[in-house]
């Protein structure tokens, strides 16, 4: 299939942002908008992006990514994921008047941008589905546990722990002082990680596993979850879902799928990994 890639310029307010439009013969009605997460080395396992939007559109599927204001080639100052509202709607906006086929994107975001994309779904119906890898639910609390249990676990197993142990080569001062601070740290005060949200619009103060949450309660479109087996990231995520009665029954609803890639770390650095992530995803979208 032929395919063009063009840059593409367009403002947020007053602002402009630079994308590139992937876009094959045909006339799809549902393209794809990968969001930027944050500071990120543009090749290596983050010429992802390129990759995914390549192997899309030569399966006919029209694929937009942008830098988000501050980040990259775009004018403006770094912001926060959770500050992104604005740029993914004029990003849309600028996808459907470039591709006038289209009736519907589906959101693709890895860590931190799949964060910013539940934060926005719900307030656009022009968003039809939306592709989370590992999304970014980072509380100090959460961050503590998670590192407790996964990484401390990995290293008590590792024989070249052991080693450095038994030749007196390991920093045990310094070793003992950092697992007794995220002991204290897990054990801070427990979260109002279940506290219902009645408003109308999510409140921004809710802890950031509640909120993305929320947000995902009050999404209608499919949503396809990508989990790495290596990734604290990930594993934060997991351990969060599993504490909260909510959030599993969220996960048990149709609309909802899920992926576990027990190899992929938190990037999908390794071209195994990531062509398998296109072509799930892919996959996926072909069943909308």
């Amino acid at each position: 299939m032929q395919v063009k890639e063009m840059p593409v310029v367009f403002d947020c307010q007053g602002e402009q942002l630079i994308g590139m439009l992937h876009q094959p013969d045909g006339s799809p009605w549902l393209g794809v908008l990968i969001i930027v997460g944050g500071p990120q080395y543009r090749v290596g396992s983050h010429r992802q992006f390129l990759l995914l939007a390549r192997h899309l559109a030569a399966q006919g599927l029209p694929v937009m990514r942008f830098d988000v204001r501050g980040m990259g080639d775009s004018q403006g100052s770094p912001r926060r994921f959770d500050q992104l509202d604005d740029d993914i709607r004029t990003a849309i906006d600028c996808f459907l008047v470039a591709c006038p086929g289209l009736q519907g994107v589906v959101l693709w975001g890895l860590c931190d941008a799949a964060a910013a994309a539940t934060f926005y779904a719900y307030q656009d119906t022009r968003v039809k589905g939306m592709v989370l890898l590992n999304p970014w639910v980072f509380t100090e609390q959460g961050a503590a546990k998670t590192y407790l249990k996964h990484y401390y676990w990995q290293r008590f197993s590792s024989s070249g722990f052991w080693r450095k142990i038994f030749s007196l080569q390991f920093d045990y001062s310094g070793s003992l002082a950092s697992f007794l601070a995220l002991i204290k740290q897990a054990a801070g005060p427990r979260s109002h990680d279940s506290r219902p949200s009645g408003l109308v619009s999510v409140a921004q103060d809710l802890p950031l596993p509640v909120r993305v949450r929320e947000c995902l309660k009050r999404s209608v479109c499919p949503v396809l979850l990508i989990l790495s087996g290596r990734d604290l990231t990930a594993d934060e995520f997991k351990d969060a879902v599993n504490k909260d009665s909510q959030w599993r029954q969220l996960l048990k609803e149709t609309r909802l799928a899920r992926l576990d890639y027990a190899e992929a770390d938190h990037t999908f650095s390794s071209a195994v990994w990531r062509d398998q992530v296109a072509e799930w995803t892919l996959n996926w979208i072909k069943q909308l």
